[in-house]
């Protein structure tokens, strides 16, 4: 990746559109920077993005549910179910029975499916580490502090989560 010129410092009028506008449209670009990195990877298995955020997931939290992923991922059951079934097909992703209740279905990637999630995850954290290192720490920081509070509070909770379950 390469380092262009540093940004501005953002105006001590920070709320105004000019500057908001340059945060959305760096979002945008940002997002479209990390898919762009993913793509190969996607396009080797005859994945999409939807399959990468599922698998994404279902990596962080083995054995979350299919309602879990449904409420994580803000998608309808019947989306979530085309694609699910369509990893489970190739092999990337089992369920299970839950313990307590047999009809509950619990997700787990298979070994073929923590490869395709690993190598997926290495393109993007090659890019993410490079630009966190130029940003230094208390950007980075302040980086996540800006995407949580672009978050409601449910969706902070839910992100909360995933880092305790991370051991975080």
């Amino acid at each position: 990746m390469a380092s262009s010129a540093p940004s501005p410092a953002a105006s001590p009028l920070f709320l105004r559109e000019e500057e908001i506008r340059r945060g959305i449209e760096l979002l945008q670009f940002g997002h479209a920077a990390l898919a762009q990195v993913m793509a190969p990877v996607l396009a080797a298995h005859g994945l999409g993005r939807a399959h990468q955020r599922a698998l994404y997931f279902i990596a962080r939290r083995p054995e979350m549910s299919v309602s879990e992923l449904i409420e994580l991922l803000g998608i309808t059951k019947q989306s979530l179910g085309r694609v699910l079934d369509e990893l489970g097909e190739r092999g990337l992703v089992q369920m299970i029975a839950g313990v307590r209740d047999k009809r509950q279905r619990l997700l787990r990637l298979t070994a073929a499916g923590e490869a395709i999630e690993n190598a997926l995850f290495e393109a993007m954290r090659e890019r993410m580490a490079a630009a966190y290192s130029m940003a230094g720490q208390g950007s980075v920081t302040g980086f996540w502090r800006v995407l949580e509070n672009l978050l409601e509070t449910e969706d902070q909770r839910m992100i909360a989560a995933l880092q305790i379950r991370a051991g975080r």
